[in-house]
């Protein structure tokens, strides 16, 4: 764990978040870290890399809390930090809950009252981790719903988000983007596998009067897409010495599943690197020029 010092020291110690914190103490236990209000919080030793950890030196950690409820420090990071979403493996249930596989030695606690099925063990979960502001403990919960964010001020056509994909529906899928808004990607404009729990780069197609974002998995505009497909293509090409065995009367399946894109963006992205000459087509290959 390399130390840093571009960002200024954390001023309180912040459970769920990465923290910069300075090493303080060596103790028998790990080291102390402390923040700029003078709070510390342990580093256990299974964590400490001397070369790499001066005393004194800012370092970047996770902090959760432990068994006993005790704020601890990591080097490892979580699956998801605080109100961020992940897709967590059920490794244990019981009467009163539910606990997930998030990364971390402790596991995440998904309290009865916030799951809206019943947790079953081994299957995977689309969760929010959130933080009980009584107890300072982290949990997960399944009631997402209250969490979107309905302000879509500085969102536009275009503009790219990070995204989780939340669930399938009959017109496509849900997702949650920039862990904050609710948005859909529409069957017919998917060309590429997509699945419960996988994250992708969207971008917005529209913002909906119901604060919702339709999205889309390609830029908009002919000009955008295009672009893209011919980096796509480009590389592919190189990957492959030179040489594809694609052509304009490709088949749209197999060009969905190699590239990524539709038929007919790919037909006029072809076309395009053929006029700059950056291509040229054969009756059953591309090739590099």
């Amino acid at each position: 764990m390399p130390q840093t010092t571009e960002k200024s020291q954390n001023l309180t110690i912040n459970i769920g978040e990465i923290n910069r914190l300075e090493i303080m103490r060596d103790t028998d236990y790990g080291y102390f870290l402390e923040a700029k209000d003078g709070n510390e919080v342990l580093l256990p030793n299974v964590y400490i890399m001397e070369d790499e950890m001066p005393m004194a030196s800012l370092i970047d950690v996770f902090v959760y809390t432990d068994s006993e409820d005790r704020p601890v420090a990591t080097t490892k990071m979580p699956y998801a930090k605080l109100g961020e979403y992940g897709f967590f493996t059920v490794v244990d249930y019981k009467q009163y809950g539910a606990f997930v596989n998030w990364g971390l030695p402790k596991d995440l606690f998904v309290p009865l009252s916030q799951q809206k099925e019943h947790f079953t063990v081994g299957k995977k979960y689309l969760l929010r981790v959130c933080l009980d502001e009584q107890t300072g403990r982290l949990y997960a919960t399944q009631k997402i719903g209250k969490y979107f964010n309905r302000d879509m001020k500085g969102l536009h056509k275009n503009r790219a988000l990070d995204a989780i994909v939340l669930a399938k529906t009959p017109l496509g899928y849900k997702v949650v983007a920039d862990n904050q808004y609710e948005g859909m990607l529409f069957t017919n404009e998917i060309f590429e596998n997509t699945r419960i729990g996988d994250r992708k780069k969207v971008y917005v197609k529209n913002v909906r009067k119901d604060f919702k974002l339709d999205l889309s998995l390609q830029p908009i505009g002919k000009k955008a897409k295009i672009g893209e497909a011919e980096g796509i293509i480009i590389q592919l090409l190189k990957e492959g010495e030179g040489i594809l065995p694609f052509t304009y009367k490709s088949d749209a399946e197999d060009i969905k599943e190699t590239f990524g894109i539709s038929k007919k963006n790919f037909k006029c992205t072809l076309t395009e690197l053929i006029e700059r000459k950056q291509i040229q087509l054969t009756d059953d290959s591309i090739i590099l020029l």
